[in-house]
């Protein structure tokens, strides 16, 4: 198999579409679209975040921040807040459609129209690096998501990822495997 070589970019796949949301200044919510992050531990996620934004300085000053998954509902207002900047339209988050309702766990807001959210405190942040750590205090899910067992449906939720290849989001939903289980053939 030929390989071509693309040099050192930040091309992997998948690339979740998280929304960081966080109150700023008179409780006026602010949120962004970032790829770069994950789980860094059973109750940790780790965001690599430029300290320029808007919401990186709200969830600094309040400690405090959710992470949503991105739908494919909602794929316009996730786009739109990643490419219009909170520090030039303070009131993005009305802008893209979202109300928002404070955390029960942390002092920061949910997105009501993104049914998945990480509600976290503020661990740490690395202004050299970017690199913004925070403590998952809870998960809320909508109850339109969840499947007659109570458990988040992948389909219905209907998550999107950043494909950075291409500048497209993509879908997830497609069962393909049984984690666990499935590599248990070749043991």
């Amino acid at each position: 198999m030929a390989r071509k070589n693309f040099g050192a970019k930040p091309l992997c796949y998948p690339q979740p579409v998280f929304i960081i949301a966080a109150y700023g200044e008179n409780d006026v919510p602010s949120a962004m679209n970032a790829a770069w992050g994950g789980i860094s531990d059973f109750t940790e996620i780790t965001l690599d975040l430029s300290k320029g934004h808007r919401t990186v300085k709200d969830l600094r000053a309040r400690g405090a921040f959710t992470v949503s998954m991105g739908t494919r509902a909602q794929i316009v207002a996730c786009d739109y807040v990643g490419v219009v900047s909170g520090n030039k339209v303070p009131d993005k988050v009305a802008r893209a459609g979202w109300t928002v309702e404070k955390s029960a766990f942390v002092d920061a807001p949910l997105i009501r129209e993104l049914p998945l959210s990480l509600e976290c405190r503020l661990i740490s942040y690395d202004e050299e690096t970017g690199i913004l750590k925070g403590e998952i205090v809870n998960v809320s899910a909508d109850e339109s998501i969840l499947d007659e067992n109570g458990n988040i449906d992948v389909a219905l939720l209907a998550p999107i990822t950043f494909d950075p290849f291409n500048n497209r989001y993509l879908v997830l939903g497609e069962a393909v495997g049984n984690a666990f289980k499935d590599g248990l053939a070749l043991a």
